[in-house]
Formats: C-alpha cells, structure tokens, sequence
C-alpha cells in the first residue's frame, strides 16, 4: 500500500477514533477554513488538504479533534494506534463489516453491560495463553444453539473466563460438556 494512502488512512483513523473535547474551531453551522488550522493540525492532516474545502463541516471539527489527541498521544501510544490501524488494514472486508456490526450492537448496549463486556474481555485477555486456546476450541466445538444459550445464559460467577472458579468445578463442566457433545454424536450416528 503507498505510503500516502497509509497516511491518509491513519488521518482518518485517528479522527474517527480518536475524537476528543480538544478544539473547537468554529460554530456547529459552519466548516473550518484550512488556514485556520494550526502549522501541526495542517501536517497531522496534510492528505486530507486536497478535499478539505468539500469535507463536511462536522468532518472537518473530527479529523481537527482527531488531530489534537493525536498530537497529545505519547510515541508508544501513537506506535500503538499504528500498530491497530495496520491490523485494521490487513483485514479481510467481511471481517471489517463484521467488526464494524460488532461495534454498533456494543454502543447499543446499556452502559453496565458494556463494562461486563469490557472486564469480561480483560479477563480473557489477561488468561495465559494455552486457556486462551481451550477456551475458543471449545467454543468452537459448541453448536449455534450451545452458543446462543451460552451468550445469552446469566452471567457473574461460573463464567469460563472467571478467574475464581475452583478446579472441581471446571473440571465438572468440563465432564458436562463433553457428554453432551458425545451424546450429540451418538445421536446424529444413529441416524
């Protein structure tokens, strides 16, 4: 990919992204003349120059905002934002549909169900890597109804990504799970 496209998309990025409360240049009504942004806003967004001019006025305020957090991010935070927008990129346009899907449904949710999703991939995260691995082969064992209970199931203690589920007790649900899915096995065997 050329470097200028990259540029370009890591600008757009940033702005959309990263929106912040930095700068208001001008009133709701009206567009930000070029000239009125700073010689640093200007280079921030120097591949957007071109069009600038035919940008909406409430694009125009993202990408200035966009602009100002960029300039405020630490160089391991903007490597970082990099990094992101690489993997973003490398995408297949599916998964980008995909994720872009995900991302709606999230804002839609409640703000306390948002944080459980949050902490809930915290904890995922923070998991070594070989649970990691064991938990997404056995989601992927499960079947779409498995998954939809599974999702839709009460959440709290017992969940497999919390950390204070004693052995036994995963031990027990795993034993559960893998008679159910020999059960399911036997039973499409038999047809």
């Amino acid at each position: 990919m050329s470097r200028r496209l990259t540029t370009s998309w890591l600008a757009a990025c940033v702005a959309a992204v990263l929106a912040s409360t930095a700068a208001t240049c001008a009133r709701a009504d009206d567009g930000v003349a070029w000239q009125q942004l700073s010689p640093e806003q200007q280079q921030t967004l120097q591949s957007f120059k071109e069009q600038w001019a035919t940008l909406p006025p409430d694009r125009q305020r993202q990408l200035v905002e966009g602009a100002e957090r960029w300039k405020s991010l630490s160089p391991e935070q903007r490597e970082q934002t990099k990094e992101r927008l690489h993997r973003w990129q490398s995408l297949e346009p599916q998964d980008r549909e995909r994720m872009r899907e995900r991302y709606e449904r999230f804002k839609q949710l409640p703000p306390d169900e948002q944080q459980r999703v949050r902490e809930n991939f915290r904890r995922y995260r923070d998991l070594p890597p070989e649970k990691r691995q064991e938990l997404k082969q056995r989601w992927q064992d499960m079947s779409p109804e498995e998954r939809s209970q599974r999702v839709d199931a009460p959440r709290g203690k017992g969940s497999d990504v919390d950390d204070n589920d004693d052995d036994n007790n995963k031990k027990k649900k795993d034993d559960r799970a893998d008679d159910d899915h020999k059960d399911k096995k036997r039973g499409q065997d038999d047809r």
